[in-house]
């Protein structure tokens, strides 16, 4: 009976970081699919945003890693929550929309799944610390990425308050553990939270990185000026 728990406890724990990538997939592909809903898309153009927000940071870094075809195109399951998170937003957009502060919070959960889960995995294929960061990051950024050039926006990450360095973080816990060899469930926690934590602190405190002051001089209105 001790032995079949322990290999229970050892399969859930083989789990975890596919359990962990199929959240962030849902709660990322969750953000995609509001954003294209708030710009009027039809059904399929929901669909289509909810799987590249959901999908796109994974694939790139599978791509990086040289792990081909990406896990996002050979495991259906990827497909599957994130057309199931763009079905729930389209036909429950008036209720996504009364709780748009929520959507906040799924991104900045999806931010910190992700920014997790890519270190986790860079980190597995043999990759050094520095690239595990840096992987980590581009997973949890670039779905946000594809997400808002589809939109023709810019980028979340590059206007909005600490959101790659937040993930930067989570991912630095994830590879300082390892380095450390300490427990994977709780310095998973800690990074879990680390970057949810900061995300949601920067949001409602406006806290971000500082940005280039140029002062514009106001045109002239005198005739002939500059000529």
């Amino acid at each position: 009976m001790r032995g079949l728990k322990k290999a229970a406890g050892l399969d859930i724990m083989d789990k975890f970081p596919v359990l962990l990538d199929l959240a962030g997939t849902f709660v990322f592909a969750l953000s995609g699919a509001v954003a294209g809903a708030r710009r009027r898309l039809d059904l399929f153009g929901v669909l289509v945003l909810a799987f590249a927000a959901g999908n796109a940071g994974g694939i790139t870094r599978d791509v990086l890693i040289g792990a081909v075809p990406p896990v996002a195109v050979q495991d259906w399951r990827y497909l599957g929550v994130s057309l199931l998170a763009g079905l729930v937003t389209f036909y429950l957009v008036p209720v996504i929309v009364r709780i748009s502060s929520a959507i906040l919070m799924f991104d900045a959960a999806g931010l910190a799944l992700f920014a997790v889960t890519g270190a986790t995995k860079a980190l597995a294929h043999g990759l050094s610390p520095v690239t595990a960061i840096a992987l980590g990051v581009v997973t949890g950024i670039g779905g946000g990425m594809v997400r808002d050039m589809l939109l023709a926006e810019i980028p979340t990450v590059l206007r909005a308050e600490l959101y790659a360095v937040a993930a930067a973080i989570a991912a630095a816990i994830i590879v300082l553990g390892q380095m450390l060899h300490w427990p994977d469930g709780p310095v998973t926690t800690a990074a879990l939270l680390a970057c949810f934590a900061l995300r949601v602190a920067a949001i409602r405190r406006g806290w971000r990185l500082p940005v280039a002051k140029i002062e514009e001089s106001a045109p002239s209105d005198k005739p002939g000026q500059g000529d």
